[in-house]
């Protein structure tokens, strides 16, 4: 038998950790490609500063080949939509995970024909999204231990307010694969004030959350705070939503929340053990 000799070893290593290095770089670019792409709406790019889309995806480990359940996407302007639609449409899959039409909600009457119209609209990058509906006594938003990633951007204070904490983590855990990843943004709220079960103001402590998901199962493996923001003093009178996009006071020292910006959120990375 003729052996390689160690430094031709060495180079043939080299090579293939180059490629897979290549690889990476290429499925990076594809991300980036699409957060500064055309397709985005307007609105949505003008946020970016606030919610780094490419930074924060990166960081839960998003790859283009995974089964990707976002839960409650929004309805015409469905921020995480126009990226993780079209990220995942050759070799993956997006699931888009939204309110029943018909359900009690006047909202969830009005997101769901929205955003299913975006998607109908651009078949070229949406035609393989698939929506499902989601709710706190539904198990089933795709079949149990099949998604790779569940995505969920600013809505446990919504689940709280709800008293439906406990049963959505269930949903998320049942969902993933064994390995998977569950990502959850918030509003982070003080340390040194007790966290309000209803979370009235919409902000949520971040050991709560944590300390949630990890009752449902989860594993917490790092947090990120790509997108704190330290000019958020979370004492608003009308809590977070004071601030922007929503100015929930109008005009009302809009020149002053303009310029604390989006509120200070922390992103969560947990794993469903193996």
């Amino acid at each position: 038998m003729r052996l390689i000799r160690p430094l031709r070893f060495a180079a043939i290593v080299s090579f293939c950790l180059g490629m897979a290095v290549s690889a990476q770089a290429q499925e990076d670019d594809a991300l980036r490609r699409l957060v500064a792409g055309q397709q985005r709406h307007a609105d949505n790019v003008a946020r970016d500063k606030f919610r780094n889309p490419y930074q924060s995806l990166r960081f839960l480990g998003l790859r283009d080949t995974m089964t990707v359940v976002e839960i409650q996407p929004g309805g015409a302007i469905a921020y995480w939509t126009e990226i993780l639609g079209p990220y995942l449409r050759e070799r993956g899959k997006y699931v888009a995970a939204v309110s029943e039409v018909g359900g009690t909600s006047a909202k969830a009457a009005v997101l769901n024909p929205a955003l299913r119209k975006k998607l109908t609209d651009a078949p070229q990058l949406y035609d393989r999204v698939v929506m499902t509906p989601v709710a706190a006594e539904r198990f089933d938003l795709v079949p149990a231990g099949t998604a790779d990633m569940v995505l969920t951007f600013r809505n446990m204070h919504n689940w709280m307010e709800a008293g439906e904490v406990d049963a959505m983590f269930r949903i998320f855990f049942k969902a993933l694969k064994p390995g998977g990843i569950l990502g959850i943004e918030e509003h982070r709220g003080l340390t040194d004030t007790p966290q309000d079960p209803l979370a009235k103001n919409g902000y949520v402590r971040q050991d709560y959350t944590i300390a949630m998901a990890q009752k449902a199962g989860f594993a917490f493996v790092e947090n990120s705070d790509v997108n704190a923001n330290p000019k958020d003093t979370k004492d608003y009178p009308a809590g977070v939503w004071t601030l922007p996009p929503s100015y929930r006071l109008g005009d009302q020292d809009r020149a002053k929340y303009a310029a604390i910006g989006e509120s200070d959120r922390f992103l969560l990375k947990f794993m469903k053990p193996k």
